[in-house]
């Protein structure tokens, strides 16, 4: 396939992904504000589906994002570069992330008093953050 086609479809899965990972660090902000006179059925619905949307949408553009990404590096040769080496190390701080949701997501829809950990309650700015540092990497490839 064309080198356009996989970059174009690695942009689109990495713009769903990035999208999913805000709307979940949305979703366990909002989880953990919602008043306590809410109906328990009301919380339960709104975390079944983030958590419908996740394993629907945010994780297969996630292993679309790593299958496309790995392949473009291989093609432009970048596996040794140190901007590219850098952007792996973010993207996979946010691969990470990412699972951390997940598994906060699925515990509070077992149990609604279930504790979220501190750095998901920053996980909206430091996907922002990271995702302006890969795209100042891609695009100006400094080093």
């Amino acid at each position: 396939m064309d080198y356009l086609w996989l970059k174009a479809f690695h942009l689109a899965a990495v713009l769903t992904w990035v999208g999913g990972v805000l709307v979940m660090a949305i979703a366990i902000t909002v989880q953990t504000h919602l008043p306590q006179t809410l109906p328990a059925a009301q919380k339960q619905a709104f975390l079944i589906t983030a958590r419908k949307w996740d394993m629907r949408v945010t994780n297969p553009a996630l292993g679309l994002v790593w299958i496309l990404g790995i392949t473009l590096a291989i093609m432009g040769n970048w596996l040794t570069s140190p901007w590219f080496l850098i952007k792996l190390a973010i993207v996979t701080g946010l691969s990470a992330i990412h699972g951390m949701q997940s598994g906060a997501l699925r515990r509070l829809s077992n149990n609604p008093d279930h504790k979220i950990p501190a750095v998901l309650k920053i996980s909206g700015p430091i996907t922002v953050i990271s995702i302006i540092c890969v795209a100042i990497l891609v695009i100006v490839k400094p080093f």
